[in-house]
């Protein structure tokens, strides 16, 4: 699932590494890709062929200190929340981005607002 990939990138900035390993999933590529989009994490590739895919991730950071601040998940497998493009909401007073699954694909709570397209609301990083 994305969430574990979220954490080990998380974990991975916090003791400063520069790059880690994720193995491969098309859902968990799209995510990372809206956010290499926003400057939350470096670029990313996809190596590897078949059952060893793996997606490369590059980490930022800022002044030594590791971009990803915090992770707040709301659509679990137990529990999914869906909202409307009304309900969505910057994040940290815009500092933060919040993941939304749409009809259109993987993309950032201020996008999908833009856009007029609701869905199931995945997690907020800032």
């Amino acid at each position: 699932m994305y969430q574990d990939s979220l954490i080990r990138i998380k974990n991975a900035q916090a003791i400063g590494k520069e790059k880690i390993k994720i193995p491969y999933s098309e859902f968990v590529f799209n995510i990372l890709g809206v956010l290499s989009e926003r400057k939350i994490i470096g670029a990313i590739s996809k190596k590897g062929k078949g059952v060893k895919k793996i997606i490369d991730v590059n980490l930022l950071y800022e002044n030594g200190q590791p971009i990803i601040n915090g992770l707040k998940f709301f659509s679990k497998p137990s529990k999914k929340v869906y909202l409307s493009y009304k309900d969505l909401r910057p994040v940290k007073q815009g500092y933060g981005a919040g993941i939304i699954s749409t009809p259109k694909g993987i993309m950032n709570s201020f996008k999908a607002r833009k856009e007029k397209l609701g869905g199931e609301y995945l997690f907020e990083i800032w």
